[in-house]
């Protein structure tokens, strides 16, 4: 809406370079005390024309007045232009949505690792409930002692509660990213995504940051400040104008101050028309807009801070997030050998408890590892994919990420 608005702004400057057509019609009923003398111009005391009566009367009679006045402006020493400028600078100020897009794909990870995570811990609660099973059998034989099925079960109790924590982060995600697409009142599914699966090997290429829609942003208010400042240097200019009128009056008395009566007056009787040329130079106006122009000057130096400040953090956004990007990168290569190595170890530890060989703590220590590392795989590969978007976000345009991601969707086919 503040986009449109805008651009609507921009339209309205454009129309100062239209002509300017009024159209007037009058009819009324007064007297025609008229006297010698001048008034200064004033909008209370209605003009009066004709020949001076020798007395008040008050009699009244019709009176009637139309007209269409044509008026342009041919020249204006670029003042309407800068006006103009001004508008669309204010435009381009607008037209960021950005930050929309960021809040959609981080809200759209954030519930993918929160899917994943609910899919590790419901893993981890069956693998409990099948251990706790054996361990009931063996304590039942008299092979264990009861104290470790009262662990099985605890171990088992505290996964579940795990679960639901995890059910419950990813209800509050999926609410989120309902907010932002607009649809509260729905409930939000993904899809599996090949988000989960291996990233992309490399960055999509880099752009400047002063393509940033934020710092085309700042850019812009500094030249809605040019413009103003260059729409105040041409206001300080002679106003030309071509003009014409077509009018008519009427009148109910005629030029003896004799009244006419009946309806005489009520319509034009007489049409007169005029075309000339008008020139305005407000003179002492050079005042106000020198203190205007140093008013926007201060502005427009601040603007440039302001604008040389936003590149400086985005630059230093976009270093932060390669460099989150790199250790992304690093961790999601290990955590594959770290989940094959809790699998492993997992399996070993419960066929050295059946054998003997190993407590229950050791199996649910190694069972602990082993959620935790798939966890740590499956967001290890999602914060690869988070810190791409970042990146990408820094730089201004999240379209090189969503295309790695469509080439990883169409590679997965």
């Amino acid at each position: 809406d503040r986009v449109r608005a805008a651009e609507a702004g921009v339209g309205v400057a454009r129309t100062s370079y239209l002509p300017r057509t009024d159209l007037l019609w009058q009819s009324n009923r007064a007297t025609d005390n008229n006297i010698t003398g001048l008034t200064i111009p004033n909008s209370v005391i209605a003009p009066i024309t004709g020949p001076v009566p020798a007395s008040p009367s008050n009699r009244s009679a019709w009176g009637s007045a139309s007209g269409l006045l044509f008026s342009w402006e041919p020249l204006d020493f670029g003042y309407r232009g800068a006006r103009v400028d001004a508008a669309r600078a204010a435009q381009n100020r607008a037209a960021a949505g950005l930050d929309v897009s960021v809040a959609t794909v981080n809200a759209y990870l954030t519930l993918l690792a929160a899917e994943q995570t609910v899919r590790a811990a419901q893993a981890d609660v069956e693998r409990r409930e099948t251990f706790a099973k054996s361990v009931h059998v063996l304590v039942d034989n008299q092979l264990r002692a009861g104290a470790d099925a009262s662990r099985a079960d605890a171990e088992l109790a505290r996964a579940r509660v795990n679960l639901a924590r995890a059910q419950q982060q990813a209800a509050i995600s999926r609410a989120q990213l309902a907010d932002i697409l607009g649809i509260a009142d729905q409930v939000v599914e993904v899809r599996e995504s090949v988000l989960v699966g291996a990233p992309p090997a490399s960055a999509p290429a880099g752009a400047s940051v002063a393509l940033n829609p934020f710092a085309q942003v700042q850019h812009a208010r500094v030249q809605e400040e040019q413009s103003l400042v260059h729409a105040l240097d041409r206001s300080y200019y002679p106003k030309l104008y071509l003009q014409s009128v077509v009018m008519g009056r009427g009148s109910g008395v005629d030029a003896t101050g004799k009244f006419l009566g009946g309806t005489e007056g009520l319509g034009p009787d007489r049409a007169n028309w005029a075309a000339g040329l008008s020139v305005t130079f407000p003179v002492f106006d050079i005042f106000s807009i020198k203190s205007k122009k140093a008013v926007e000057a201060g502005n427009e130096r601040a603007e440039e801070a302001r604008y040389d400040q936003a590149l400086q953090d985005l630059t230093g956004q976009l270093r932060k997030a390669q460099a989150s990007l790199d250790g992304a990168r690093k961790v999601a290569e290990n955590t594959p050998l770290e989940l094959d190595a809790a699998r492993t170890t997992e399996t070993q530890e419960r066929a050295r408890y059946q054998a003997g060989l190993a407590t229950l703590v050791d199996v649910a220590d190694s069972q602990s590892f082993l959620v935790q590392a798939e966890i740590d795989d499956a967001l290890a590969r999602l914060a690869v994919w988070q810190n791409l978007a970042s990146v990408a976000a820094a730089q201004g345009d999240l379209a090189p990420f969503l295309q790695s991601l469509h080439d990883a969707a169409q590679g997965a086919k």
